[in-house]
């Protein structure tokens, strides 16, 4: 299950591999508890979830000392599976539904991400600044610019400019019309193979 991770990151620790095959049985087992993935989506979890997470580590290799705020995390995703892969980078995943918070904490826990803090907060009440803030399938652009005004760092130390980076699916041209600042728009389908990427694609908003 969790080889279509290593297919497209081949270069993994030991460490970052066991940490990628523990997410299965964490999410089963967490998920029967309270629900943060849908029941038939928990088989496809390395495709669906974690590698469309990892997708961002295709656009960017966050530098060490990077800070990352994944708005709408839900059951830890973009975050954990980032956090797994930039041990060097501070996440803080943040979602208004507690219990997934919860959730998240576990999930953390399980595999030993030090790298990873959680906030059971809605998204326009999180206090501090980031580099990016990142989030997958949580509302349009333009309302998500309103939650995350004044909430990027100013110090750059990444080759991408700080700003937003989210993870959407479908046709796209009407809510992307709606953001009339400079974006970059990266199809998923030009770094996975599989048919699930095919309308998946990556916004970059610089802030």
């Amino acid at each position: 299950m969790s080889e279509i991770i290593f297919k497209y990151f081949p270069d993994l620790t030991s460490l970052q591999k066991e940490q990628i095959s523990e997410l299965k049985e964490l999410y089963t087992y967490w998920n029967n508890q309270i629900n943060v993935v849908s029941r038939k989506d928990i088989d496809e979890l390395y495709e669906r979830h974690v590698l469309h997470s990892l997708g961002i580590a295709k656009i960017i290799q966050f530098a060490p000392g990077t800070s990352v705020l994944d708005i709408g995390t839900g059951g830890g995703f973009p975050g954990i599976p980032l956090a797994i892969l930039f041990p060097k980078v501070q996440f803080h995943l943040v979602d208004a539904i507690g219990k997934k918070i919860k959730v998240v904490q576990e999930i953390a826990n399980g595999i030993n991400a030090t790298n990873v803090s959680s906030e059971h907060q809605r998204a326009e009440k999180v206090k501090g600044e980031y580099h990016f803030i990142v989030s997958r399938a949580v509302t349009r652009l333009s309302g998500f610019m309103l939650w995350t005004k004044n909430k990027i760092a100013k110090e750059q130390i990444n080759s991408l400019k700080n700003g937003i980076i989210a993870l959407k699916g479908g046709d796209l041209s009407e809510e992307l019309s709606e953001v009339s600042k400079a974006k970059t728009i990266y199809s998923l389908k030009d770094y996975f193979e599989e048919s699930f990427f095919e309308t998946k694609k990556i916004i970059h908003l610089p802030l």
